[in-house]
């Protein structure tokens, strides 16, 4: 069982480089550079896994601090569980200190679902991270909707945000690394109740 000293690993997920950096299936990244811009630090190779890493703190300076590793798999999203168990190995996390920050058809457009363990819905980064570890880590879900029309899932999780979703885009990956601050600070009841919607 976990206890408050030990670190948490907060994992954005989504797919390595340009072609892929404003998709939907990408917003776990964007909600883990936000979170690092907020630490005041930058990614770095992980020495132990194909992952980009951010060792820092989150929350008020003093007991309420929590020591975190940030990290954005670098593997693919259907690969991300080896990255983040071998990073969850090295620093010694406990699998309910991990937290998987990832985009969910299920929900709608800017509506946020926190919840630990349960399935994986079809996304194949948990999939691959359940396949990996164990169901039992937190997910801060991401509503991007169901496709339009008769539009495969794959392509749509590919596409970038529309330009109607980006005018808040900004405001609503915000408010999830508020999410996961206040899961990390403030326990899963409390940062549900507050952020659930």
């Amino acid at each position: 069982m976990s206890d408050a000293t030990d670190p948490w690993l907060i994992v954005g997920l989504g797919n390595p480089g340009p072609d892929y950096a404003a998709n939907r299936h990408n917003v776990g990244f964007m909600v883990a550079d936000l979170l690092a811009e907020r630490i005041g630090g930058k990614f770095k190779r992980a020495q132990k896994a194909q992952a980009q890493v951010l060792e820092g703190r989150i929350g008020p300076p003093g007991p309420a601090s929590r020591r975190v590793v940030l990290a954005k798999p670098m593997s693919y999203m259907n690969l991300s569980g080896g990255p983040v168990t071998a990073l969850r190995d090295f620093y010694k996390v406990p699998t309910d200190h991990v937290v998987a920050v990832h985009d969910e058809l299920d929900v709608d457009y800017g509506m946020l679902r926190l919840k630990l363990g349960g399935g994986d819905n079809g996304h194949n980064g948990l999939k691959s991270m359940t396949k990996a570890m164990g169901a039992d880590y937190h997910r801060v879900r991401f509503g991007i909707g169901r496709p339009p029309g008769r539009m495969q899932v794959a392509d749509f999780v590919l596409k970038d945000f529309s330009s109607t979703e980006r005018k808040e885009l900004a405001f609503l990956v915000d408010r999830s690394a508020d999410a996961v601050e206040c899961l990390l600070a403030e326990g899963l009841e409390r940062a549900q109740s507050a952020y659930n919607s």
